[in-house]
């Protein structure tokens, strides 16, 4: 896949390529990566309301090559967002932000975007969560390199709810700002903690990619 262009409202300082050793090493271990604004408040709404006229079910996790629901694990709703000219823009923009950060960051070696996205939400009334997991599946088309957490609500609208992510001893909270976009590679591991009150959405991607070598 070419190079894209990006199309977001964030800016990179200066080029991925001219990043110094060891401002890039720096980078490279940090547990996630960060895109502020990477959609504003009328694209967001947009991809909700795409996301609410879908049928929502019950999130499932893998287990042995099988998907099962597992409450004590992961308790959400989920919808698939397919690509099609009315969805292409978020496949598209998605993909650029993953594509940049990563160059920043992790430099793994991507491909694109080769699952649906998936649209996902968080209930009070049902103690939304998802315990501590890694995003690595083996039942994909093609491996997952990189996860994208797009976050659809103001954080204003529910309580609890964060996404955390391990880093050696520690666990760091992502920020939860409306139109971050949050990127990690798909082997760390990862939780959202109990939400307390309101409704939490956030689209989830992956960035696919050769095996590891």
């Amino acid at each position: 896949m070419p190079v894209p262009a990006f199309l977001g409202s964030g800016r990179i300082s200066r080029s991925w390529a001219a990043l110094d050793q060891k401002v890039w090493h720096r980078r490279s271990v940090q547990p996630f990566a960060v895109w502020l604004k990477g959609f504003n408040s009328d694209e967001l709404d947009a991809i909700t309301a795409c996301g609410e006229k879908l049928a929502h079910e019950k999130a499932t996790i893998e287990n042995r090559e099988r998907l099962e629901v597992s409450d004590n694990i992961r308790v959400t709703r989920t919808a698939w967002i397919a690509n099609n000219p009315d969805t292409n823009w978020i496949y598209d923009r998605l993909w650029r932000i993953g594509y940049h950060l990563n160059q920043t960051s992790y430099r793994l070696d991507l491909s694109g975007v080769s699952e649906e996205l998936q649209y996902t939400i968080y209930e009070s009334a049902e103690a939304g969560h998802y315990d501590w997991h890694v995003d690595h599946s083996t039942m994909t088309p093609l491996p997952r390199k990189l996860s994208l957490v797009l976050q659809l609500s103001d954080p204003a609208d529910y309580e609890g709810c964060a996404l955390e992510i391990r880093a050696a001893n520690s666990v760091e909270t992502a920020p939860m700002e409306r139109g971050t976009v949050i990127a990690f590679p798909a082997y760390v591991l990862h939780r959202v903690t109990p939400i307390l009150k309101g409704r939490r959405r956030s689209l989830v991607s992956w960035v696919s990619g050769p095996l590891l070598r």
